[in-house]
C-alpha cells in the first residue's frame, strides 16, 4: 500500500486517525504498532514476522549495549557489532543474495543456487533506521529505549516506514513518549500531505508517463531523447520528494515532526550543493554513521578520497542489487573528488547560474545511469541524446509534437522545482494572512480532489523508491 492510492487514502488512513484520537495518549503507541504492522503487511503478509524479528533482535540488543556502554565498553561493543552484523545479514541475504551470486558465477563459473524471494518493502529503509538506534545507545546520544511497544513503534512507523525519510532514534526518542497535538499542527500536517500529493500524483506521474512511453519506444529522435530524460529528472524528485512530504505529513497529523528530506536541489550551485539538498536523511546517515567514524576529511586528502570511495560505493549499492547502481555511486564519488580538489574554487569565482548548469547536466546524466538497469540499453539512450544509439534523427514531427505538448507541464514543473512558490507564499502571509489561509486552505482541498480524480481515472501510478 502506498500513501497515493484509494485504499490508502478512504479507507485505512481514516481507520487510523479514528482509532488514534479516541485512544488515550499512553496507549496510542501500541495503537500506532500495531496499524503500522497492517500497513506493512498489506501486500506480503509474511515479512511481518520478519520485521517483528528486526525489531526484537534490536530491542534486545539496545538493551544490552545501554546497560554495558558505560562500565564495559568492550561488551558494549561487541553486542553493537553483533547487532551491527544481524542487521546487515538480513538485509544482505535479502537484497544483494542473487547479485553476489550472479557475481561469483561469473567470475568463477561455479554455479551457485540464487534465491527466489521477494525483496521485503523497505528493507534499507528500516533496516538503516534501526542500525542507528544501537549505534546512538553505543554513542551515548540516546538512552536505551526500555519500552518495546515505543520501540517497535519507532522502527514501524508507517509514516515514513516503506521510503523515509530515515529517522535517526536520537531525533525522534523523546516524541515517542512526549508529542503534543494540537489542530494548528494537524492543519499543518494536511497542507504539507496535500503538496506532497500534488507533487506525486499531478506532476510525477505525468512526467513519467512521458518518460515511459519514450524509453519504451525503441527508437527516438534526438529531442525526443532529451526531452525523455529530462522528464524523468522530474519524475524521480517530485515522485520521491512528494512522498517523502506526505510522510512528513502524516507524522504532524500524529504529533511527530520529521526532519525535511528535500531542499529544491535542482537549485544547486555544485554537485556537493546538490547532495546537501537531496535525500537528507540518507547524506546525513552516511555522513554521521559511515563517513565520519572511517576519519572523514581529518587524517588528509588521501584518506579523505578513500573515505569518500567507500560512502558512495556503499550509497549506490543501498539503491540496488545492480551494476547501474555501483556505477552511479562511483560516478558521483569521481564528481565529489573532482569538485573537493579542483572544481569548487573554480565554481565559487564564477557566477551563481554556472554552477547550477553545470550541476543539472552532471544530475540528468547521473540519472540516465540511474535507471539504466540493463546498462547497454542505458548506452544506447546515452548515445541517442547526441545523435547515434537509438536516434532515428534529429526532430521529427512527432517529437516536436511531444515537445510543444509538454511545454505547459515543464514550465510547471520547472517553477515547482525551485523555492518561488514558497516564497510567494510566506509573503503574501506576512501582508495578508487571512487571504494566505483561505488561499492556503483552497490549495490543499484542490489537490486532494484533483489528487482522488486523477487515481480514480489513471492506472499510471509507480512509486520509483517502493522497492529500496
Amino acid at each position: 500500500m502506498v500513501f497515493s492510492s484509494l485504499e490508502y487514502l478512504f479507507l485505512y488512513f481514516p481507520a487510523v486517525l479514528f482509532l488514534y484520537f479516541v485512544t488515550p495518549l499512553k496507549r496510542r503507541n501500541a495503537v500506532l504498532f500495531a496499524v503500522s504492522l497492517v500497513f506493512y503487511g498489506w501486500g506480503e503478509p509474511l515479512y511481518v514476522f520478519l520485521m517483528l524479528a528486526t525489531v526484537t533482535v534490536d530491542y534486545i540488543f539496545g538493551r544490552l549495549v545501554g546497560k554495558y556502554r558505560e562500565t564495559d565498553r568492550r561488551r558494549a561493543k561487541a553486542y553493537l557489532t553483533a547487532a551491527i552484523a544481524v542487521n546487515l545479514l538480513i538485509l544482505g541475504f535479502f537484497k544483494y543474495w542473487n547479485f553476489a551470486v550472479s557475481v561469483f558465477t561469473s567470475l568463477t563459473g561455479i554455479a551457485v543456487r540464487a534465491v527466489d524471494v521477494p525483496l521485503p518493502v523497505g528493507i534499507s529503509f528500516y533496516t538503516f533506521q534501526a542500525l542507528s538506534y544501537v549505534i546512538d545507545v553505543y554513542r551515548l546520544d540516546a538512552d536505551a529505549q526500555k519500552n518495546y511497544v515505543a520501540f517497535g513503534t519507532y522502527v514501524t512507523l508507517f509514516p515514513q516506514l516503506i521510503a523515509g525519510p530515515i529517522v535517526r532514534y536520537r531525533d525522534i526518542d523523546r516524541q515517542l513518549t512526549e508529542r503534543t497535538h494540537s489542530a494548528a499542527l494537524f492543519a499543518s500536517g494536511v497542507r504539507t500531505f496535500s503538496c506532497g500529493l500534488a507533487k506525486k500524483v499531478l506532476l510525477a506521474n505525468a512526467a513519467g508517463e512521458i518518460w515511459d512511453r519514450i524509453s519504451g519506444a525503441g527508437e527516438t529522435t534526438v529531442v525526443g531523447a532529451w526531452l525523455g530524460i529530462v522528464m524523468f529528472t522530474f519524475q524521480i524528485y517530485f515522485d520521491f520528494s512528494g512522498y517523502s512530504d506526505m510522510a512528513i505529513g502524516l507524522g504532524k497529523m500524529l504529533g511527530f515532526s520529521f526532519r525535511e528530506n528535500f531542499y529544491y536541489p535542482y537549485t544547486a550551485s555544485s554537485v556537493t550543493d546538490f547532495w546537501r539538498r537531496w535525500h537528507i536523511s540518507l547524506s546525513t546517515w552516511f555522513r554521521e554513521y559511515v563517513y565520519i567514524p572511517l576519519g572523514g576529511n581529518r587524517l588528509g586528502k588521501g584518506r579523505q578520497i578513500v573515505n569518500l570511495l567507500v560512502v558512495w560505493a556503499l550509497t549506490g549499492l543501498w539503491h540496488g542489487a545492480s551494476w547501474n547502481f555501483v556505477l552511479w555511486g562511483l560516478y558521483y564519488f569521481l564528481l565529489l573528488t573532482l569538485e573537493k580538489l579542483v572544481l569548487l574554487p573554480v565554481l565559487e569565482k564564477l557566477p551563481r547560474f554556472v554552477g547550477r548548469i553545470y550541476t543539472m547536466i552532471a544530475v540528468v546524466f547521473g540519472w540516465l545511469l540511474f535507471v539504466s538497469v540493463d546498462l547497454g540499453e542505458g548506452v544506447r539512450y546515452l548515445g541517442a541524446l547526441f545523435g547515434g544509439g537509438n536516434a532515428a534523427a534529429f526532430l521529427s514531427g512527432a517529437s516536436a509534437f511531444d515537445v510543444v505538448s509538454s511545454l505547459g507541464l515543464l514550465a510547471v514543473l520547472v517553477v515547482a522545482a525551485t523555492p518561488y512558490p514558497r516564497r510567494l507564499l510566506y509573503r503574501l502571509w506576512e501582508k495578508h494572512d487571512a487571504a494566505a489561509r483561505i488561499l492556503t486552505m483552497a490549495g490543499s482541498i484542490a489537490a486532494l480532489i484533483l489528487g482522488t480524480a486523477y487515481l480514480v481515472n489513471s492506472s499510471y501510478n509507480p512509486f520509483l523508491y517502493f522497492r529500496f
